[in-house]
This record gives structure tokens, C-alpha cells and sequence, in this order.
């Protein structure tokens, strides 16, 4: 055992749905080019919601505004290295931002059918994209005060 502390990385995640499509980035990764929610990790100072509407701005130039807390996800990669703490937020889109440069990384955002993000698992950056969508499409919605920021 090192040394070091162990603290999962806490991150945020936007499950956004319009018109029965999904918003979903496509970037590089160590893997290769992956699809995932417009997510990333917590910054210091900022609160979970924060966090979601910052990521999902900074990652497809839409402004994100959360509404429910669809869910709470540990996930360990299998390489063992990392876990990853997510909450995950579905919420609507409040307007964008056109010509906004998106984070570096991002490809592109893509609206995507249920069935385009199940056939695409294999080029997920991890399991939780397609379970937090499975979760949102089972009705699965808690109120945003479930979690408290102080």
C-alpha cells in the first residue's frame, strides 16, 4: 500500500434528453476517442450543481440547468488505479452559447437515440454513461435537496 491517502475522484455528470436524443461529448482519452455525458471532476470551492452546469457548458458551449439528482455511481476502473465517485444530474438546456470554444479534448457534442448510445457501449469511457441513461428512462429523478452544500 502507498503512502498517499486514498480519496475517490468525485465527479459530476449531465444527462441531458431533448426530442428522445441524449447530449453526449465525444473526446480523446488515454483509450482513444470515447463518448461520455458532459462530465468532470468537482474544482475547489464549487458545488455539485455548480460543477454540473460548469462542465456541461465547458464541454458543449450549452447552458445546463440541473433539475434532479438521477443518481449516485462508484465505479473503480479496471485498472485499478482510479474510483470515481459521480452524481450525476438530468436537467434541461437553457440556451447555448455558439462559437464557444469547447474544452480541450472535446470533439464534438452529439445528440444521440437510446439506441445509438447502447450501440456505441464499446467506445464508452466507462459503464456509467449508458446505466445513468437507463436510470433517467426508468423514471428515476430525486430532488435536487437530497444533496446539501454548505
Amino acid at each position: 500500500m502507498s503512502d498517499r491517502e486514498w480519496k475517490p475522484n468525485v465527479t459530476v455528470a449531465a444527462v441531458i434528453e431533448r426530442d428522445g436524443r441524449f447530449l453526449l461529448v465525444e473526446e480523446h482519452t488515454p483509450e482513444g476517442l470515447r463518448f461520455n455525458q458532459p462530465a468532470g471532476h468537482l474544482e475547489p470551492g464549487e458545488s455539485l450543481l455548480e460543477a454540473a452546469a460548469r462542465e456541461a457548458l465547458e464541454e458543449t458551449a450549452q447552458r445546463f440547468v440541473p433539475e434532479y439528482l438521477v443518481g449516485i455511481y462508484q465505479w473503480t476502473r479496471p485498472q485499478g488505479d482510479i474510483t470515481y465517485l459521480r452524481f450525476a444530474y438530468g436537467g434541461r438546456i437553457e440556451g447555448d452559447e455558439p462559437g464557444r470554444k469547447l474544452d480541450d479534448g472535446i470533439v464534438r457534442a452529439v445528440w444521440m437515440t437510446i439506441d445509438e448510445v447502447r450501440a456505441t457501449a464499446g467506445r464508452h469511457r466507462s459503464p456509467l454513461i449508458l446505466q445513468c441513461i437507463e436510470d433517467w428512462l426508468a423514471g428515476q429523478r430525486h430532488p435536487l435537496s437530497l444533496v446539501r452544500h454548505y
